[in-house]
């Protein structure tokens, strides 16, 4: 797999990019998980997950978010959100988006909100 860049966060974030990190904040919150995350489709579409961890199942909150996207239909991706206190996204995360949109940015967010970084 080649090696994940993370860029600083920018100074501007595109409204279609803050919402789907407003989703995956709020998916967070509402479950008390320790990851929320949605992905924008190349349709548009959005989807927000957060972490599953049961004892037959264990998914990042990307990868499920990237299920449900691909469960729905989704070809491809435009963008995807993590909230996470990680001061990085890990490789299967990163993984999952990338096996539909190899150039799909991924951005991280913290609690609040506030884009931390951009994986390319």
């Amino acid at each position: 797999m080649a090696e994940q860049v993370e860029a600083a966060a920018p100074q501007q974030v595109d409204p279609e990019d803050a919402k789907i990190v407003t989703l995956a904040r709020s998916s967070r919150a509402r479950n008390g998980a320790a990851e929320g995350a949605a992905v924008r489709d190349t349709d548009g579409r959005t989807y927000a997950a957060t972490t599953v961890a049961l004892p037959s199942l264990r998914l990042t909150a990307l990868q499920a978010a990237v299920a449900a996207a691909v469960s729905s239909g989704a070809e491809g991706l435009e963008a995807a959100a993590v909230v996470t206190d990680a001061d990085s996204v890990d490789e299967a995360s990163a993984a999952a988006v990338h096996d539909l949109t190899a150039t799909a940015p991924i951005l991280r967010a913290d609690a609040r909100g506030d884009i931390r970084g951009v994986l390319t």
